[in-house]
């Protein structure tokens, strides 16, 4: 320990010694553990200083213009630049860290030196809750499987994926609306009516492709041919998301199913990937990888929302 921290010390004790003869004094806070308590080092943070010295009974808090004393031993007291300001409170030590009640941050704060005054933190925004109404539409199911490679069945990564993109928008804030949530068969027009009954903001129909060559890859997003501008724009933003899952991007195309022309609102159909090809059916039926997909979906129909 540095001479003049010994004298610090010393002189700490002195006080103490001094402050337990006469009684408490008037100016000293009373700080009682029964708030939440923060860790020396995150004392240190909120009030600007930094931890200098540490030792079996105390520690030593420190910037340009303040040093602060905090005795950890049982009805330890507490210092700013040699002047005692009231007991620490109950210390607990666990993990290498010592625990301080968090009252002891506005205890302190008002006997510090100006360069050391820093204004109390701002509560954390809390995330955006999203408003709009989506439908989500796992293509085909029941009697109708659609795709089939490899023993998988189209019908059944569709839910899987569906399911997935529906439960993280919810956690957005946004109301969602699926058109199936088992393996049932529903009709292309009723998906649509879905839709058109809520006068959703976007009707979003999940799939995944199917082609004669093996080599064809990545996923297409498609509008109808008149489609309206919104639809366009939640294509885009879907697309620019799931380029980022690695996938191959066959871009926005057009083309008049079913339940696109017959959807009053913006609507767009997803292909995620062909199950012909190797490398995308081994992506699609990974787990993993569907979270990643759906995670991909999910923040693009928020950024159109957006």
């Amino acid at each position: 320990m540095k001479t003049a921290m010994r004298v610090f010390v010393a002189s700490a004790l002195v006080a103490l010694l001094v402050a337990g003869c006469r009684g408490p004094q008037q100016h000293e806070p009373h700080v009682r553990f029964d708030e939440q308590s923060v860790s020396v080092r995150e004392l240190a943070a909120r009030l600007g200083l930094r931890v200098d010295e540490t030792d079996e009974t105390f520690i030593v808090l420190r910037n340009s213009a303040n040093t602060v004393l905090i005795f950890t031993h049982s009805n330890g007291r507490c210092f700013v630049n040699g002047r005692p300001i009231g007991p620490v409170g109950t210390v607990r030590k666990a993990d290498g860290d010592v625990y301080v009640p968090e009252l002891l941050v506005s205890a302190i704060r008002p006997h510090l030196g100006v360069a050391a005054r820093v204004p109390a933190p701002r509560p954390r925004a809390r995330p955006r809750r999203l408003r709009g109404s989506i439908v989500i539409d796992p293509g085909h199911g029941g009697r109708d499987p659609g795709a089939i490679h490899g023993g998988i069945q189209e019908k059944d990564l569709n839910r899987r994926v569906a399911t997935k993109v529906a439960g993280l928008l919810a956690q957005k804030g946004v109301s969602v609306t699926m058109t199936r949530r088992d393996d049932r068969l529903v009709e292309l027009e009723d998906r649509a009516a879905v839709a058109n009954r809520l006068s959703a903001d976007l009707f979003v129909s999940i799939h995944a492709d199917s082609a004669p060559s093996a080599g064809a890859e990545g996923f297409t997003l498609y509008i109808a041919t008149d489609a309206s501008r919104d639809s366009h724009a939640a294509a885009r933003a879907i697309e620019r998301a799931m380029a980022g899952t690695g996938l191959g991007n066959r871009g926005v195309r057009r083309h008049d199913y079913r339940v696109l022309v017959a959807t009053a609102g913006p609507a767009v159909l997803i292909e995620m990937g062909y199950l012909t090809n190797a490398r995308d059916r081994a992506r699609l039926t990974d787990p993993r990888f569907q979270d990643r997909l759906a995670d991909a979906i999910a923040e693009g129909i928020a950024d159109y929302l957006r």
